[in-house]
């Protein structure tokens, strides 16, 4: 039985206790916690705010965390709240920070290198605008379909799909060595 299941079992239950739901949303955090977090993180840009971004996440779910827990989808509510937050701060904050891309790829076995891949590509999603980062942000960070994408930030598949679209173009447009085809993968026409 999936979490989600259980949540809505003891939230339908007479006698749930605070105890119970405590339990349950300690349960919830520590299942969740890690997935929010990373996806925080790639909102924000930044390890600190996102620790705040779930933290603020997390005090608001408590709050009405019997509600949630009723709800169909708790996950995808949660990550909703999150969403509304990181926008919330985006707006407060509006400030960017021009960062000069070396260019520069990282070896195969260069651990710091791919550090540094990392952070560059952390900084290119922070010059996409909000709802596009926010797409891009819980198609490949969070797995979720375009109908989810759809559902969680209230507007239409095809705004999803065009939104994604668009900002996968602007990273590869600043990530060209990534933007053809995997290693893996043999270029057209190659034997």
């Amino acid at each position: 039985m999936d979490l989600a299941t259980e949540w809505k079992l003891s939230a339908g239950r007479g006698e749930a206790e605070v105890g119970s739901a405590e339990m349950d949303f300690n349960r919830f955090v520590a299942a969740r916690s890690a997935p929010l977090f990373r996806g925080a993180l790639v909102l924000t840009g930044n390890r600190e705010t996102a620790e705040d971004l779930v933290q603020e996440t997390l005090e608001r779910v408590c709050r009405k965390w019997r509600t949630i827990a009723a709800k169909d989808a708790p996950d995808a509510y949660v990550r909703r709240i999150m969403v509304n937050l990181a926008n919330d701060r985006w707006r407060r904050f509006r400030r960017t920070v021009p960062h000069q891309d070396t260019g520069d790829m990282a070896a195969p076995g260069d651990e710091y290198g791919r550090i540094d891949s990392r952070d560059q590509l952390v900084r290119a999603l922070q010059s996409l605008p909000m709802r596009m980062r926010t797409v891009v942000v819980l198609r490949y960070f969070h797995d979720l379909s375009d109908a989810e994408i759809a559902a969680d930030l209230r507007i239409s598949q095809s705004t999803v799909r065009s939104q994604l679209a668009r900002g996968m173009e602007k990273l590869r447009s600043q990530f060209p060595a990534l933007s053809g085809p995997s290693p893996r993968q043999p270029e057209e026409g190659t034997r």
